[in-house]
């Protein structure tokens, strides 16, 4: 199954209560967003965490949490299979994850980073090619260069505009295992580091733009699409340079990403997929409420279990460390899951 197969199998009116939900309103809250920088900028730090505290029950952390249904509703596996085939991939991914942080933290941090940038892109080329309808994305090549951009963008911009505060989480997140290996990650904040990264990164975006420009005039396929495609891109070129990091990326997780996520869920329920067809909302994000309400609270077992494990202090830069290693724990799996839901839906497993 390809990219349009999967978009032309979604009904035409659930295409657009999905576009409307989870591409042009998150959209509209980052742009928001970017018109109260100096606002959040001045901020106390506490607050800037407040993003992340609410995505523990809002979207973020639950958006992960119905995984163990994805096969029963995409594959049509009896649910009793489903649950155990996920729950299976999820402990022993979990624990092995696990024994990589407590063995070597940097290592855990910088796969943490690149697995979030893999994942991060991947959803968005999924809700680019399935929801938004940017038929340029059919090609490996393509959908490549778009996972490298789209995750980039929230893992790699910050790191370029607030080097000091990315420098800071992550040295709190390695410190909880060994106090003084943060200093090996020196280097990737040094100014010709990240002057280098940046022209890449600059370079990279431009070329997934100007070859998804050629695809368009090459194949003929939806200007409008690619132009969506740009838009967003600047939008989050400029969301991510003059946001602090922290408040950032926790909005852009809870908003952003768990909403498209969420979406794509929605698309394969029979019951959500028939109300989005209605233009309704409201009972797919309720059905998807109560779907992962049970896993998002065993969920918080591994944050009470790494929290107390690691003794850590009440302080909010190690309780904002805690909820990323236990995020990251979480995200090994659920990366396994939505892989496979590429393979399943788009035809391939790099995005």
């Amino acid at each position: 199954m390809t990219a349009a197969s999967v978009r032309s199998s979604l009904p035409v009116l659930a295409r657009s209560t999905l576009s409307r939900a989870t591409l042009r309103w998150p959209a509209y809250v980052l742009a928001a967003t970017i018109l109260v920088w100096p606002i959040v900028s001045q901020l106390p730090t506490r607050v800037r965490y407040a993003p992340f505290l609410v995505s523990v029950v809002v979207f973020g952390l639950p958006h992960g949490a119905v995984d163990h249904l994805v096969p029963a509703r995409l594959a049509g596996v009896r649910r009793r299979r489903s649950y155990a085939v996920v729950g299976g991939v999820y402990a022993v991914l979990m624990a092995g994850y696990l024994l990589v942080w407590l063995v070597a933290p940097v290592v855990g941090f910088v796969s943490f980073i690149l697995l979030t940038w893999y994942h991060w892109g991947q959803g968005d080329v999924y809700a680019l090619a399935a929801i938004g309808g940017v038929g340029s994305l059919s090609g490996r090549l393509d959908r490549w260069l778009s996972i490298i951009v789209r995750g980039g963008l929230p893992m790699l911009v910050p790191l370029l505009s607030h080097p000091d505060e990315y420098r800071a989480v992550a040295t709190a997140i390695v410190s909880l295992f060994a106090a003084d290996a943060s200093g090996t990650l020196g280097v990737v904040f040094t100014p010709d580091t990240r002057l280098v990264a940046a022209i890449a990164f600059a370079g990279v975006t431009i070329a997934s733009l100007a070859l998804g420009l050629y695809r368009v005039r090459q194949d003929r396929l939806n200007a409008r699409a690619w132009r969506r495609d740009v838009l967003e891109v600047g939008l989050l070129w400029a969301y991510f340079w003059v946001l602090p990091p922290i408040f950032a990326i926790g909005v852009y997780f809870a908003v952003w990403h768990a909403v498209r996520h969420i979406g794509r869920l929605a698309a394969i329920d029979d019951r959500s997929l028939t109300a989005l067809t209605a233009g309704e909302l409201r009972a797919p994000v309720g059905r998807f409420a109560r779907d992962a309400a049970p896993l998002t609270a065993a969920s918080l077992l591994v944050f009470v279990g790494l929290f107390v494990g690691l003794s850590v202090g009440i302080d909010p830069d190690s309780l904002l460390a805690v909820y990323l290693v236990g995020i990251a724990l979480l995200t090994l799996p659920h990366v396994a899951v939505v892989t496979w839901m590429d393979r399943r839906q788009l035809g391939t497993g790099a995005g």
